[in-house]
């Protein structure tokens, strides 16, 4: 649709018969809002199955061609290097081509990199599909809980955009327990299936109304609301609130990184790279990437431990996902902050206790900290920063300052993985005390600075913590 003047005014709705749409609400779940969300977290499953691709794949992938501990590291970790130029880039591709392009162009490079993957026979080719893979993913960790939160209405936000992080431990969870079945080539090649889903659904829902009155398509912007909110809807107070709070091209193309970094957006910052930066060195993707060789070298069943893995967080992500508009988004941080911090801890004694021979049963203290951690992980850490990260920044700013949130989050990912196997044959009890420790940080994190956002329109949380 063409754009129109920054004056054109947004009107109401005019059916026929000569009423509009003043009396209806627009705060439901419409046929095309869950339609629209399900197309997008298709991209947070396609997420999920990169992430826990290296684990069940790691005996495989090793017999097979031969790779030392410090080759199959670089593999592992590797997918976050890839995934922190898709950071880098990610809120301007997002900005120029739209959530929806963004998205689209990030499944092609997911594609690619997963065949890669399946026909490589040597590292040189793992790796370059690796970074592929993990080039899309950066690119789909910014887009995906971006556009859920543009398009769905202040009481459904929550719910709506923690289903990315519900999608995502569904692919996780998925690749493990299809990867004790099936080979690691044909376990890659299923991991192109998500990323075709998206493909194909991203024709069929609509752009961000909030990104379109960015770009001054006012128009566009009331069209892709009507088609959200229902023929019935009353758009109109939705729709001039996006318009106040929205600068029109002129205004925000001359905003840049040093603006970013002016007082009035500290908090925000600060919030947004703390979460993503104590999230990451809480340890998660530790687990997440070789929870395998943990089990194995915990004394622990590596197969019947994933499967376990695989099958807690399901339903611990998706209570998260009901409980986030209900209890907030603080009270239910906090309790997934306690919970990762009591099951590294577990897994840091466990360790200990096998280091000194003081107790036969600590391979259990392992396998129960490790689904401590990934059940309270699921419950809140894993969802609410990105969820909290789409909702804090203004919509010009949005692009620079998600691109930095998610570059930290990738480079923290990075140094994790790539370390983990390295500092854990140093020391796994104290590695794990030392994920522990910041976990109990990120509880004093959350209640000093985190601001509660739940019930509020994106507007009104943008107003409140930018001073």
């Amino acid at each position: 649709m063409d754009s129109v003047s920054s004056s054109t005014p947004f009107l109401p709705e005019i059916r026929p018969g000569g009423g509009d749409t003043s009396d209806s609400h627009s705060d439901s779940a419409t046929a095309i809002l869950v339609l629209s969300t399900v197309v997008a977290v298709a991209g947070s499953y396609v997420f999920g199955s990169a992430v826990g691709f290296s684990s069940p794949a790691q005996p495989g992938i090793v017999d097979d061609l031969g790779l030392t501990v410090a080759e199959y590291s670089l593999f592992g970790s590797i997918l976050t290097i890839g995934a922190m130029v898709g950071a880098l880039v990610s809120g301007k591709i997002a900005d120029l081509l739209g959530r929806k392009g963004a998205m689209g162009l990030a499944e092609l490079f997911t594609v690619v990199g997963w065949l890669a993957i399946a026909f490589s026979k040597n590292a040189w080719w793992l790796d370059i599909g690796r970074v592929l893979t993990g080039f899309g993913i950066g690119v789909l960790s910014y887009a995906v809980p971006v556009y859920i939160a543009e398009i769905t209405p202040k009481d459904l936000r929550g719910g709506f955009t923690a289903a990315n992080q519900l999608l995502i431990c569904c692919g996780t969870s998925m690749t493990y327990l299809v990867g004790n079945i099936i080979s690691w080539r044909l376990l890659a090649l299923t991991g192109i299936i998500p990323c075709l889903v998206q493909l194909v659904g991203l024709f069929f829902i609509p752009e961000s109304p909030r990104w379109l009155a960015k770009i001054g398509r006012w128009d566009g912007s009331k069209a892709s609301l009507v088609c959200l909110r229902g023929k019935n809807a009353n758009i109109l107070n939705e729709a001039a609130e996006i318009r106040d709070h929205t600068r029109t091209p002129e205004q925000a193309k001359d905003f840049g990184l040093v603006d970013l970094f002016q007082r009035k957006y500290a908090h925000s910052l600060i919030v947004g790279v703390g979460l993503m930066a104590l999230q990451q060195f809480g340890g998660v993707n530790a687990i997440a990437y070789y929870a395998s060789a943990i089990f194995s070298s915990a004394g622990f069943s590596y197969k019947v431990g994933t499967t376990a893995m695989a099958i807690l967080q399901i339903p611990m992500t998706i209570l998260g996902t009901l409980l986030i508009d209900k209890s907030g988004r603080r009270p239910l941080l906090l309790v997934s902050a306690a919970g990762t911090c009591l099951g590294c801890f577990s897994i840091g004694l466990s360790f200990l206790l096998q280091d000194f021979k003081l107790w036969d049963f600590s391979p259990f203290l392992a396998l129960g900290g490790v689904l401590i951690f990934k059940g309270s992980f699921a419950l809140g850490m894993g969802a609410i920063p990105w969820v909290i990260m789409s909702e804090i920044f203004p919509i010009h700013a949005k692009g620079l300052a998600g691109s930095l949130v998610n570059l930290v989050n990738w480079f923290g990912s990075w140094i994790v993985t790539y370390s983990f196997n390295f500092v854990a044959q140093w020391s796994s009890a104290g590695t794990f005390f030392v994920f522990a420790s910041v976990c109990g940080l990120t509880m004093v994190f959350i209640t000093k600075l985190v601001p509660e956002t739940n019930g509020r329109t994106l507007e009104e949380i943008q107003v409140s913590i930018i001073s």
